[in-house]
């Protein structure tokens, strides 16, 4: 699929890595210049890429447009939904014009340019994507592990790839996300239809690229058997398609264009296995063509000539051990050993004289030989003519057939969908418009399948509405929160990409982004420690959320002091609750952070559930409402194997703290003794901001209007 987007630099570069791609192309200049840093990073993280630099007049608005037009054979882009302006039609331009120059050949699988429309997508920034692990795992880099290695049950290559583009942008428009479901519902009912349909796709061969080869004159005579062997599984695909419900899937019936008239040009010229190389020969069937067919009972004919032309020479000499052979220097010979020399005819000419032999040749054998080795080389010559040829009519379907092939990738992905939901027992998951998440008994789908069977522990939630669209969640380490913060992310995330959910039932009001903030390491290689990577997430979080979007925290300020972390916590979580007001799920470790229940009308107090008993304690993997009381980390130091030492004197410490601090509360607390008219302070210790502002007022060179305003100020900051 060709298609052009302009993007702004930041979002240029979490698009390249959702791309992922090979190569880039850049200008001359630019290579060195302003976007140098950028393709430093890209290089650095994506690993393996080509930076290749170009002139930048290939870059120039009017030149790369005018390749275009020449290519699209067309005025103006508006056709095609673009502004002819647009900046992104020169990097397309600049693109034409570099596969044609390394290519040099058609590029017919490129029909058509299209709109690449992120507003359509829920947009993944590459911290979300690589904090979920969608692709690949964060510890060794690996497929399995990730959520695309356990969702992937495509049959074909190119729905494998399809699914990697809807799980890496998944849909914002409910019809569009209705229409999938629907899809996948009905294939999940029908399991023969669906196993047969699968069965088919199994045999199918990667269309696209098969095309791309094809258009461009690099197909083999075995990449022409494979389009063939294709097509003639389409007629029975679209037979198991009939009397589909579904919308989509009816129209996948319809856009999967069997060809027939091509199909049947295939199967009549080429042999059931065509070789790897068109020099090989033996590409076409008998039949397919007259002159080929003359040109090969000639040079077939000619093992049956010699035998019987040696086997006559035997007889009329009466020399025995008389043979006729081959090489290259001298072509067809007769020899004759020494020992009968005195028996060689008038009429044989000798050709070369070895060391008790010599070699002859005769007008006979000169002249059937000369047209047995012109039939073989015209009958290379003409296979090749014939096998061109029928490369470019194979090419000349190209835009039918790529069709065909975005709807097999389609419906492979979509079996691939209801495959998956049959096994796992998935449910088909409710889209709303609401600002909602309401899952029941929602499981991880990537531990689901990777723990034991029926050991995974599910949890439920809503979010959104009377249920609060906050939820702060405390509790040890182990105990289940950032499992239950990702299953959240991933549910959301498999439902708008079409695909049924791990939950008893489910219903997920659209959001246009996911954003992660999970752990954080350094960024040596930018100058970036493992707090500032942390807030550089948190900002970008802060700046582009919206009141739609879906918010994932797991520990906010943990790499600076611990009065800086949960100051800088508090402000976070009271701006997403007050001004962005988005769906959050945030797990940390500050239970100071619990107090703003009581004041975040929308903020609610989740906790993982630990049993504390005699031996230690069970870890229950459930969230239950309301703040846990404690953390439970020396608990699970203990489990690490921590030394008993280490851990004895940790409590003692622990204990110590805790003492110090109930005193510092009693104190407070008598020092307050009149009723408060402020809202409490973060740190008991810490005196309230809004009674420092009153010590330090000037009331004599206040006006009346000033102390009003201020009045009202502090009234709005005790709620």
């Amino acid at each position: 699929m060709f298609q052009a987007a302009d993007f702004d630099r930041d979002r240029l570069a979490d698009e390249l890595h959702r791309l992922a791609p090979s190569e880039v192309l850049v200008g001359e200049m630019a290579a060195t210049a302003e976007s140098a840093p950028l393709l430093d990073l890209l290089r650095e993280s994506l690993g393996g890429l080509t930076v290749t630099a170009r002139p930048d007049w290939t870059f120039d608005p009017l030149s790369a447009r005018a390749s275009l037009q020449s290519h699209f054979n067309v005025g103006t882009f508006a056709g095609f939904g673009f502004d002819d302006a647009q900046p992104c039609l020169a990097a397309a331009g600049a693109l034409v014009v570099y596969l044609q120059e390394t290519l040099k050949a058609s590029l017919q699988h490129l029909g058509r340019l299209r709109p690449y429309l992120p507003e359509r997508v829920l947009f993944l920034d590459e911290v979300t994507r690589r904090g979920l692990e969608l692709i690949r795992t964060q510890r060794d880099g690996n497929r399995e592990g990730s959520l695309l290695g356990v969702m992937d049950r495509s049959t074909t290559s190119m729905g494998a790839r399809l699914l990697l583009e809807w799980l890496l942008s998944p849909l914002v428009d409910r019809a569009a996300i209705a229409a999938r479901l629907e899809a996948v519902a009905e294939l999940l009912d029908d399991h023969g239809r669906r196993g047969d349909i699968r069965s088919l796709l199994a045999e199918a061969f990667d269309l696209q690229r098969l095309m791309a080869r094809v258009s461009t004159g690099r197909a083999s005579p075995r990449d022409l058997g494979s389009v063939k062997n294709t097509l003639t599984l389409l007629p029975a695909l679209r037979l198991r398609l009939e009397g589909q419900r579904s919308a989509l899937l009816g129209d996948l019936e319809r856009r999967l264009d069997a060809c027939p008239d091509l199909r049947e040009l295939l199967e009549r010229a080429l042999v059931e296995s065509p070789p790897l190389s068109s020099r090989e020969g033996g590409i076409f069937r008998d039949g397919y063509d007259a002159d080929l067919d003359e040109l090969r009972s000639i040079a077939s004919g000619g093992k049956e000539w010699l035998a019987s032309f040696q086997a006559d020479e035997i007889r009329r000499t009466g020399i025995p051990s008389l043979k006729v052979g081959y090489n290259d220097n001298f072509g067809y010979y007769i020899e004759i050993t020494n020992a009968h020399q005195a028996k060689v005819p008038s009429n044989y000419t000798r050709r070369q004289t070895l060391t008790n032999r010599e070699r002859y040749v005769t007008p006979e054998l000169s002249s059937w030989a000369e047209k047995v080795l012109s039939a073989e080389s015209r009958l290379v010559q003409r296979e090749l003519e014939l096998f061109n040829a029928l490369r470019e009519r194979v090419a000349s379907h190209t835009s039918r057939l790529l069709v065909t092939a975005e709807s097999v990738a389609t419906l492979d992905a979509l079996a691939g969908l209801a495959e998956l939901a049959c096994e796992r027992g998935y449910c088909r998951p409710t889209i709303v418009g609401e600002p909602v998440l309401d899952l029941v008994e929602g499981r991880h789908p990537v531990l689901e399948q990777m723990l034991p069977s029926g050991t995974f522990v599910p949890n439920s939630m809503k979010l959104g509405g009377a249920d609060g669209r906050f939820h702060l969640i405390t509790g040890p380490n182990m105990g289940g929160k950032s499992v239950y913060l990702r299953q959240t992310a991933l549910l959301t995330l498999m439902a708008q990409m079409g695909s049924f959910v791990p939950a008893r039932s489910a219903t997920i009001g659209i959001v246009d982004r996911i954003f992660t903030r999970i752990g954080a390491s350094d960024d040596l290689g930018r100058s970036q420690s493992t707090f500032m990577v942390e807030m550089t997430e948190a900002a970008n979080i802060l700046n582009n959320a919206t009141d739609r979007s879906l918010v994932i925290l797991d520990e906010i300020g943990r790499g600076t002091s611990t009065y800086d972390g949960v100051s800088l916590a508090w402000g976070i979580t009271e701006y997403l609750h007050d001004r962005v007001k988005c769906r959050t799920l945030f797990a940390t470790h500050y239970h100071e952070l619990a107090e703003l229940e009581t004041r975040l009308v929308s903020l609610h107090n989740f906790h993982a559930r630990v049993h504390e008993g005699p031996e230690g304690i069970v870890f229950l993997h459930r969230i239950a409402q309301g703040s846990a009381e404690k953390s439970f980390g020396i608990h699970v130091a203990e489990r690490a194997g921590v030394p008993a030492a280490v851990l004895d004197r940790a409590r003692a410490v622990l204990a110590e703290l805790e003492a110090q601090h109930l005193q510092m509360e009693t104190r407070t607390t008598a020092q307050l003794s009149r009723p408060k008219l402020v809202q409490p302070s973060l740190f008991a210790s810490s005196e309230d901001p809004i009674l420092s502002a009153l010590r330090e007022l000037d009331t004599i060179a206040l006006s009346g209007e000033q102390a009003i305003a201020l009045i009202q100020r502090w009234q709005r900051e005790i709620g």
